[in-house]
């Protein structure tokens, strides 16, 4: 009978990875939030007049003439966490996503950081976390606006809403790695936004619930992740813990994964 002893020291040199492989993540995020840091009011500001806007046109103006929803006490309450999410959907993809352009098609500097000898895992770890802190700084903002309007400060900052909104940055901070990864103009980036962050902004469960659809609109509306995001905000604030649905955290934490691997896999293959 032999003992493997070759355990522990694998354990330890997986584990030391691993440790290596976020060491270097938070080293990419800090080079992005020395960039990020200068402009927090610019991107706190931006991120606002859209769901503002919203919250005016249909949430004080359309919402007075419609009925009760499911969720919240009237349809303003109703649409606020969805334009929580809406917000940071938006920066975190487009933020992201224009920086990586910026550097691969203008600045030219792009090709420094593929040169870096670092997991590729970590440029992508390092690009996101970026995102997501765009993400948080505009929805910080949208927050605030919840709190004045409703007074219901702990339905918008309580760990499940914070953890949601964190898991939809990560998720469309991602998409906008691969989309900054991928495009080869800025007119590209357009595309992108025209055809998938528009219609998932009115389609996302937003404005509407999406279990009230017929079951064949359902099949579409549940692809898109913001649906998840929306659904999971408004049940955060307003709904007790017991009819909490937990599925939209596990599906959000499984895209977030699956897009991890992608963009691991894309970075390790990058030419520019």
């Amino acid at each position: 009978m032999t003992l493997n002893l070759d355990l522990p020291v694998q354990h330890q040199n997986k584990s030391n990875s691993l440790m290596e492989i976020w060491s270097d993540s938070l080293t990419i995020f800090w080079g992005e939030w020395l960039d990020l840091r200068v402009r927090v009011k610019q991107i706190v500001a931006s991120g606002m007049i859209s769901p503002l806007i919203y919250i005016l046109a249909f949430g004080l103006g359309l919402g007075n003439s419609l009925a009760k929803p499911a969720v919240g006490d009237n349809y303003l309450e109703f649409i606020l966490p969805g334009m929580i999410a809406l917000s940071s959907m938006t920066i975190c993809f487009a933020g992201t996503t224009f920086s990586i352009c910026g550097d691969r098609l203008f600045s030219k500097t792009f090709e420094e950081l593929l040169l870096l000898p670092i997991h590729p895992l970590s440029l992508f770890l390092g690009k996101m976390m970026a995102g997501v802190a765009r993400g948080l700084l505009t929805s910080s903002s949208v927050i605030l606006i919840a709190v004045l309007f409703t007074g219901k400060v702990w339905s918008f900052l309580n760990p499940l809403f914070l953890l949601l909104l964190i898991l939809n940055c990560a998720v469309f901070a991602g998409l906008g790695v691969l989309a900054g990864l991928s495009v080869q103009s800025i007119e590209s980036v357009g595309l992108y936004n025209n055809f998938l962050i528009v219609p998932m902004s009115f389609l996302g469960g937003t404005f509407f619930d999406p279990s009230s659809l017929p079951p064949i609109f359902k099949v579409l509306i549940y692809i898109l992740p913001l649906t998840y995001t929306s659904t999971g905000l408004r049940a955060a604030a307003y709904q007790p813990i017991s009819e909490f649905p937990w599925f939209t955290i596990a599906v959000l934490l499984l895209m977030a994964f699956i897009l991890m691997g992608i963009g691991g896999y894309q970075f390790s293959h990058q030419q520019d």
